[in-house]
């Protein structure tokens, strides 16, 4: 069998494949189904200074090729992550990375957290999830605007002694800018793509599926629009991505590999199968064999 161990940013992963951030928590729901050390790392939820409680109930759509979620950013803070969570990672899987997926209001909230979450020994990546609403322009999703990417990139890159990742949101009109500018701030790497946003009506009621109204759709559906950015990103920019987005078996891995990922994230997948990480990590290898292909060791 093909080894398909890699390294990414000068972190070594047994395989290319990732819990992605937000379905997989902080790791003990998705232990219960298998052994976390089958991944190549793991995400943790997106992390916030304060605890946060997240968008009233229903929060997830099922739709006819992926899913509409509006959690909204639901985290216990980044106090309960550095005394709880990431410890319980660190006793009972202590050779797995950690991605510490970072959120926030403002640049100093972000860069406060990202401080706290590079200082536990067991996060080898930073993800800056710019997706976030920005309190200093209005809620505009701070990875919307290319100078304020860059100015936040810039700021935690500056805070951090570990590599980060920004995970960019496809919901713009040039993913390219918002990339260069990711990169031209310092960033180790990216991560694309995020979800787009969408909606659902339910015909008996009248009204969205969410409770929110709209949501962030993931999955099936946003599989195509994550290669072809991934692509148009990778054919300007020297820099790893990490791709996600409608992985849900080893073939859709090898399709964002071949589009320029270095690593993948998988999230919808999980949804329906909790062990879908494992059996896609199982799978890369044999769909690498079968095109005579190899995963870059970077």
């Amino acid at each position: 069998m093909l080894q398909t161990g890699i390294k990414l940013a000068g972190v070594s992963l047994r395989n290319p494949v990732m819990a992605a951030s937000g379905t997989a928590g902080y790791g003990e729901e998705m232990s219960q189904h298998f052994d976390l050390n089958a991944l190549g790392a793991l995400v943790i939820k997106s992390t916030t200074r304060a605890p946060r409680t997240g968008n009233p109930w229903p929060t997830t759509a099922q739709t006819s090729a992926g899913w509409l979620n509006a959690v909204g950013l639901k985290n216990p803070g980044i106090d309960v992550v550095i005394r709880e969570k990431l410890p319980w990672l660190a006793t009972n899987y202590p050779n797995l990375p950690i991605v510490g997926s970072v959120a926030g209001a403002d640049i100093a909230e972000y860069v406060d957290v990202a401080k706290q979450l590079a200082s536990a020994v067991n996060v080898a990546f930073i993800e800056v999830n710019i997706s976030c609403p920005n309190v200093a322009n209005e809620g505009m999703a701070f990875g919307t605007d290319p100078q304020t990417v860059r100015e936040l990139t810039q700021r935690v890159v500056q805070a951090v002694a570990k590599p980060v990742f920004v995970k960019l949101t496809p919901n713009v009109t040039d993913i390219v800018a918002i990339a260069q500018a990711a990169a031209a701030g310092g960033a180790a790497g990216l991560v694309m793509i995020n979800t787009l946003m969408g909606m659902e009506i339910d015909l008996a009621t009248q009204k969205p599926h969410l409770a929110y109204g709209t949501g962030g759709l993931s999955g099936q559906a946003i599989h195509p629009l994550a290669m072809r950015m991934i692509h148009q990103v990778h054919e300007v920019l020297d820099l790893p991505i990490v791709g996600v987005g409608g992985v849900m078996n080893g073939k859709d891995a090898v399709e964002m590999m071949l589009a320029g990922a270095s690593a993948v994230q998988v999230g919808a997948a999980t949804f329906g199968d909790p062990l879908a990480c494992v059996k896609i990590a199982e799978e890369i290898p044999t769909v690498l064999a079968q095109y005579q292909l190899t995963w870059p060791k970077n």
